[in-house]
């Protein structure tokens, strides 16, 4: 027993870097303790055990309970990973609970024995302290994260972070690929269900049969014998799985994503269960979650238009449920695309109809604005252009005639028109491959404020519908362009390193002195600053992603910021967007415009630090952009 403590602690970070001698001595006096899945190591509030605990085996949650009693996964240790340090080193009580994820085995190393390496060994004193910073940080920014949409929450109970295997079906009903269709109906008869899942001889899933493809895909075959039709026939391939352990928000995303009503779930290589949209429904107290199948099922664009405004329904369910920016991102983001390209199919066939027959040539549907970089919450104005192949010369006429009847369709089911004109509609949007690659190399080169202008709009542009190769080939373009030093670079940057941040130098809000947002401070330009800077880094760093978040993790992959910085800004435009969020939302509710602006004195004293932290953030990230580019681009003598 004790090598194989002596194995899991030099696998352990930073007890690999201890004398092997020592870690043999410290193995003779390590508790190794076993924990079910589902019990705890210690509970929020509970004095400390005095041990540090080291994952030997399996999966614990950190979770934080809120002033509701609701519970929430914030946070996860794995094999070799360790917890309970902070409530160790400082004799407090537990900030958060840990419970095991799955069967979990840990070393319980004592308190005097950690307390004497780290007086005889500096170093490891020193990652102690940097990692107890770090942790606290982020789990101070969780509960406060927590608390902040708890005020604005209308929904009992929160269900994004309740795990999957709590809602799906255990023992799913299967048959084997060679099963008749004869003996599929019977099952779904017997069982009263509306689907069946196929298996092969492992009796791992390998598709799905729902009534609706017995009813479609069995008539087609009306002159065979339901007993020679058999389940690989009429089966659907294209199965969404699960990973046994995975939570509600992810089951939700896949719905959403892949517009599916079933997903299988797996332990490992075994079926373990499946999940339909009714049981995600069934769990919630609204029925929100029809809006997804609406958008497939709906079967014309006016009663698309009316579906488009539930989405927003949509997004104060998911805040009230306490989803994170990033899940709020991901999720809205699918709904919005999803509904963008039912449009656009509705409206492809309304033109083959009145006559302008198929599109001439492959084209490819992209949004940029927020949309672009998949951002949008509330939905704001239309930003959206068509790029579609050259060399073919009625492709103009065709393409911006649709791109008006789009354009026009998104109004009704809730887009905004774009006041700059930025929308598909505008011959300036909607062009040939060609002269796209040729604009953006014309406004980067000669980069006058229109130029500089037009080209921040181009460069978070996301391909929603098509030919997609068209907007890759335009993107490849875009980073050769700015391979060398040119004008644009500097004027995209000049400006965000100039604005001066709503801080005092004693740390006091400057917020508006008069107007209609006097007292009150403008989030949507705080986080226009980051995501302005993080986009010239992407740029130019060929990071192939549009969304500030995905930017973010490009640079830290590819090495161009330091990792630290990194999550600093990561967290700060986190923080700006969960307080922009929920502003925004309440003052909906209330019949106000959705500005943006929020006086940050009415915030408790805790989300005004969290705000200051955020908008430091902004003031480190100007540091290195000027740096980084400006300078540069000055340099160079590119002016």
């Amino acid at each position: 027993m004790e090598t194989e403590v002596v194995q899991v602690l030099q696998s352990s970070v930073p007890f690999n870097a201890l004398d092997p001698g020592l870690l043999a001595d410290l193995a003779g006096q390590i508790e190794v303790k076993k924990y079910p899945r589902g019990a705890y190591v210690f509970r929020q509030g509970q004095k400390s055990l005095k041990s540090l605990f080291v994952v030997a085996s399996g999966l614990g949650e950190v979770t934080i309970t809120d002033s509701k009693g609701q519970e929430t996964v914030v946070s996860h240790r794995r094999q070799y990973d360790f917890f309970g340090e902070t409530a160790l080193l400082t004799d407090n009580t537990y900030g958060g609970s840990l419970r095991a994820g799955e069967d979990l085995t840990c070393l319980l190393v004592p308190r005097d024995k950690i307390e004497q390496i780290i007086v005889g060994h500096p170093e490891f004193s020193s990652f102690f302290a940097t990692l107890i910073s770090e942790r606290l940080r982020l789990l101070y920014q969780e509960t406060v994260a927590q608390q902040s949409y708890e005020a604005y929450s209308t929904v009992e109970s929160p269900l994004l972070h309740k795990r999957i295997d709590d809602l799906m079906t255990k023992s799913p009903v299967t048959c084997h690929l060679l099963a008749s269709v004869d003996e599929v109906a019977r099952l779904m008869a017997e069982y009263r269900i509306s689907s069946v899942i196929v298996v092969n001889d492992q009796l791992q899933p390998v598709g799905l049969i729902s009534e609706k493809d017995l009813v479609h895909k069995v008539l087609t075959r009306s002159a065979w014998q339901g007993e020679k039709i058999t389940a690989d026939l009429v089966m659907d391939e294209k199965l969404v799985r699960l990973k046994l352990g995975d939570f509600y928000s992810q089951a939700l995303l896949a719905v959403v994503k892949h517009q599916v009503k079933h997903m299988v779930v797996m332990d490992g290589e075994k079926l373990a269960g499946i999940v339909t949209l009714r049981d995600l429904i069934k769990t919630r107290s609204t029925g929100s979650l029809w809006v997804t199948d609406k958008i497939e099922s709906a079967k014309n664009l006016e009663e698309l238009g009316r579906i488009g405004h539930e989405v927003d329904n949509f997004l104060n369910a998911l805040v009230a449920e306490r989803a994170s920016v990033p899940e709020l991102f991901e999720i809205i983001t699918e709904m919005h695309d999803r509904l963008t390209c039912r449009v656009i199919e509705f409206c492809l066939q309304e033109m083959e109809d009145r006559g302008y027959g198929r599109p001439p040539a492959d084209f490819c549907w992209v949004n940029m604005g927020s949309a672009g970089r998949r951002e949008q919450t509330l939905r704001t104005d239309q930003d959206n252009g068509i790029i579609y192949a050259d060399g073919v010369p009625e492709s103009e006429k065709y393409f911006l005639a649709l791109g008006a009847r789009v354009v026009e369709e998104l109004v009704r089911a809730g887009f905004d028109w774009c006041k700059g004109g930025t929308m598909a509609s505008n011959p300036l949007w909607c062009r040939p491959l060609s002269q796209w690659l040729e604009a953006a190399g014309a406004w980067a080169t000669r980069a006058e404020p229109e130029d500089v202008r037009l080209l921040t709009i181009l460069l978070d542009f996301r391909p929603v519908y098509g030919a997609k190769e068209l907007a890759r080939e335009l993107r490849r373009h875009i980073f050769k362009v700015f391979d060398r030093p040119v004008k644009a670079g500097h004027y995209l940057t000049e400006e965000e390193v100039q604005v001066k941040i709503p801080l005092t130098i004693l740390g006091g809000f400057i917020t508006e002195r008069s107007g209609p947002n006097k007292n009150e401070l403008s989030l949507k330009n705080m986080c226009r600053h980051i995501t302005n800077c993080v986009r010239i880094f992407a740029v130019k760093y060929k990071v192939d992603e549009c969304s500030t978040l995905g930017r973010l993790s490009g640079l830290a992959e590819s090495g161009i910021m330091s990792g630290d910085d990194l999550e600093f800004i990561r967290n700060a435009f986190e923080i700006l967007m969960m307080l922009r969020i929920r502003e925004n939302l309440k003052k909906v509710r209330q019949d106000r415009p959705a500005d943006s602006f929020i006086n940050p004195h009415r915030l408790n004293p805790i989300e005004q630090s969290l705000l200051k932290n955020a908008l430091s953030a902004i003031t480190r990230l100007q540091r290195l952009t000027s740096s980084s580019f400006t300078n540069y681009w000055l340099k160079h003598g590119v002016l």
